[in-house]
Formats: C-alpha cells, structure tokens, sequence
C-alpha cells in the first residue's frame, strides 16, 4: 500500500548543506515510492520572520530550491502553506479541544524561548497548526529531526482524543525519524545550523563557497601527526561529497599522518561545487521560467485544497458545524473554479 508521506519546510533563509543531508534529501528519496505532499510553512515562519518583503521572498525561494534539488512535481505535491485556508480552519476545530497542559509540555516552545526568540502565542500553539497540516492531508508518514519527534506524538494525542469524542474522523501519523548519521557539522565543528552562523549554503556561488570551505576551523596537530578520521568533523564533510574509494584513501592519509589540513579543504571544496553544481543549474533554469513555478505551485495548491477540505468536512461534520449543502457547494467550486 503507497503511504502518504507529509512535510513542510519553513522559509526562514537559504538552504544550507545541513538542511539537504538531514532533510531534503531524503525527502526526495521519499517521492518515489510514496504519494508526498511537501510544503513551504509560510504560516510558521510567520513566528519568527515579520518583514513582509522578506518572507514573500524566503517563501518564493524556498520553493524554487526544492524544485532545484530534486523535487519532482510528477510525483509530489509541491504548495504554499497559506494556499490551503482549509488548514487554518482545521488548526482551529484542533485547537478548541487541545488542552493548554498538553502545550505546556512541548519542549521545544521552551527552548526557543529559551534561545531569545518573542513568546507570541503562535510559537505555543505552533505543535497544533503542525497537527492541522499533518492531518489535514490523511498523512502516514512524517519524516522528522529527533528534536521534533514530540510534536508528531503530541499531533496523534491531539487526532486520538477528537476521533474518541466524535468518531473515527482521522488518520493517525507516525514519525519518520530521519537518520541520525546525516547530523551534518558547521564551519566550527558544531552542528551546521543558522543558529549557530557556521552553515554553509548551498547554492553560494563557487568563489564565495571555496572561501568558506577554507575558512572552517582545525585544529594546530602537526603536518606528521597521524589524525582519527572518525572524530574529524572535516573528515566528516568530506564524506557527504566524496565516492568510497575517495573516503578510505582519506581515511587512510588521516592514519597515516604528513599532510596539512589545507589539502584536505581543497578536496572538500573541489567535491563539493561538483556535486551542487547541477542543482545550481536547474535553479538559474526555473528562475528564469517564474510562470512555470506559479503553475506548479497552483497545481500542488488545488490538489492539497480538494484533499484537504474533504477532511475539514469530515470533522466539521462530527462536531455538528457545518452544513452539508453548503460544503458540498464549497467543494464544488474548487472542483470547478
């Protein structure tokens, strides 16, 4: 059985090469054998990013850079988040049942508030809006980071309760933890994250990227010193880009020691601008053709809208608000706009 797999991801900046290596790509991997909905969470970001310009333009780009890496609209669904209206509607029908402890628990309201980010009352309820878009579409699987593990936990507390009160209205979701092995580390040997201002992007232009690349942070062993590989977060990034062969001869220069750091970010570089160098490609492509992204985009947003307010009916229905003359008017017209 083909299994719907669900995810959104917010247009808070440029992708970066952790976002592609923990998330996206495996994203796309997901297309091919299960019916995806992919979204860019316009509505999410509206907690952190209030420049209105900015966010049109984060929202716009962020579609553009999954078409980019690999997106394929033939085989997923591609749409704005605020181009399904039937998702705030649902997020509402939600709420009114959730209960505030339920909320209280999420610790990732608490560590982003923790992190100096405003405490607006759409960050608190944000796990609920994401159970909206999760449930909204009858979705299986939802591909997640660790960190976000809890909020799909809480997002089939929240359909599990409402489906004892008033039937069985919806599916419920399970996490698809993505793997532990893509943590993906910064310029500083962290975790790349724009948190922490050690990320690389991935679609910078070459020059700009090597200088980056040269830029990340070693430490002063000397030239003959043999290294570990395996606790070398350089090592590390070279492994995103390189063949096998290509990583066991590193691995065995690590071993073996008599080489200078700079080397190794030249390799890194030299790998890495060929391996994005065919999604900046088909970027310049779909920048050029914007028409063909908004009929994409439109087409994802139609098809995520007819699925979507079949299921607000359904539990408009349960909970005795809607009217089934006029719902059945509704999905008329965007059947037939």
């Amino acid at each position: 059985m083909t299994k719907r797999v669900l995810s959104g991801i917010q247009p808070t900046g440029r992708p970066h090469w952790g976002n592609y290596f923990g998330a996206i790509r495996q994203y796309i991997e997901l297309q091919e054998e299960n019916d995806g909905y992919y979204f860019v969470a316009n509505l999410h970001a509206l907690t952190t990013v209030r420049d209105r310009d900015l966010l049109a333009q984060y929202t716009w780009e962020a579609a553009i850079d999954l078409l980019a890496l690999g997106l394929d609209p033939d085989q997923a669904v591609l749409f704005v988040q605020s181009d399904v209206p039937e998702v705030s509607e649902l997020y509402w029908v939600l709420a009114s049942g959730t209960p505030m402890g339920l909320m209280e628990r999420c610790v990732a309201f608490k560590d982003k508030v923790s992190k100096g980010l405003g405490a607006s009352l759409g960050l608190f309820t944000y796990p609920v809006l994401q159970a909206a878009d999760i449930l909204a579409y009858d979705s299986h699987l939802v591909p997640v980071g660790e960190d976000q593990v809890q909020h799909i936990e809480v997002c089939r507390d929240i359909a599990g309760s409402f489906n004892h009160q008033f039937g069985e209205v919806f599916v419920l979701p399970e996490a698809r933890v993505l793997s532990s092995s893509a943590r993906v580390p910064g310029t500083n040997g962290d975790k790349m994250s724009k948190s922490y201002d050690n990320t690389i992007e991935i679609f910078e232009e070459p020059k700009p990227m090597r200088k980056q690349v040269m830029r990340i942070q070693t430490d002063s062993r000397p030239l003959e010193e043999p290294k570990d590989p395996d606790t070398d977060h350089l090592y590390q990034l070279c492994q995103l880009f390189l063949g096998p062969e290509d990583i066991e001869e590193l691995a065995a220069l690590y071993r073996r020691g008599g080489f200078g750091y700079g080397e190794i970010k030249k390799k890194l570089a030299d790998a890495a601008d060929a391996f994005w160098q065919p999604a900046r490609d088909r970027r310049t492509e779909l920048l050029a053709h914007p028409d063909e992204v908004r009929d994409i985009l439109a087409a994802g947003a139609l098809k995520a809208r007819l699925k979507a307010s079949e299921v607000l009916e359904r539990a408009q229905a349960a909970t005795g608000i809607s009217d089934p003359r006029r719902t059945a008017v509704q999905r008329g017209m965007l059947t037939n706009p």
